[in-house]
């Protein structure tokens, strides 16, 4: 593992046996936030008008799309319920060289550093309104019994893992998703869109974070 500088003047991880980047190169921190903030979660609050939240997220890894979706709950007042899939958690003493406690409040950062390992275990009350679960597990084999508003679906490109974008993988993680609930992600591919629209989604090319032209993001239908 290395870390890289991207566009934005955010790091990321290199991972040199996927070979690939944890973010964008053209920026992780703009990445993070279009994507999976901006595009996920407040196009939900907007549309829904809900002061509670339940966020899913696909590949957990660096913590930084969890970062920055507790720091704007807590800014917002929004309560949250946030669960994290991650089948390899990063060590504490690489998570803790980010450099992202530049982007939240210090009490963010100070309760994700004290959490990080603990969450791995169980649901932590991270703050007074926000709870934090990261399931140390292959996505296929994640089950829950709570349904969830927003999913983040964040692995790494289908070139490098295939398998996480399969039909059977993504009918798996969106049986998790409350109807009328919204699927993100920074892909966009003809196989993904026609997997999404069979699985009983409207999908929508969103405009895409810095590098890319387009992004995916599936609501899924109210039967």
């Amino acid at each position: 593992m290395q870390f890289v500088i991207t566009g934005d003047g955010s790091a990321t991880l290199y991972h040199p046996e996927v070979g690939e980047h944890y973010h964008s190169k053209h920026g992780a921190l703009q990445e993070s936030h279009h994507v999976f903030l901006r595009s996920g979660l407040d196009f939900f609050l907007q549309k829904e008008k809900k002061s509670h939240v339940a966020v899913l997220e696909v590949g957990f890894g660096t913590g930084l799309n969890f970062l920055l979706t507790a720091d704007y709950a807590d800014t917002q007042g929004i309560d949250l319920e946030y669960v994290g899939i991650e089948a390899y958690p990063l060590k504490e003493e690489v998570i803790f060289k980010t450099g992202y406690d530049n982007f939240v409040k210090p009490e963010i950062w100070a309760s994700f550093r004290y959490n990080y390992e603990k969450a791995q275990t169980k649901e932590i009350p991270f703050t007074a309104s926000i709870n934090l679960l990261i399931a140390p597990k292959k996505v296929i084999d994640f089950r829950d019994i709570q349904k969830f508003d927003v999913i983040y679906f964040d692995a790494f490109a289908a070139v490098h893992q295939p398998e996480m974008w399969t039909m059977e993988t993504l009918e798996h993680v969106c049986s998790f998703l409350r109807p009328g609930g919204i699927f993100v992600t920074y892909a966009i591919t003809g196989n993904l869109k026609r997997t999404m629209k069979a699985l009983g989604f409207a999908i929508e090319k969103a405009p895409g974070a810095l590098g890319k032209r387009e992004m995916l993001r599936a609501v899924k239908e109210k039967r």
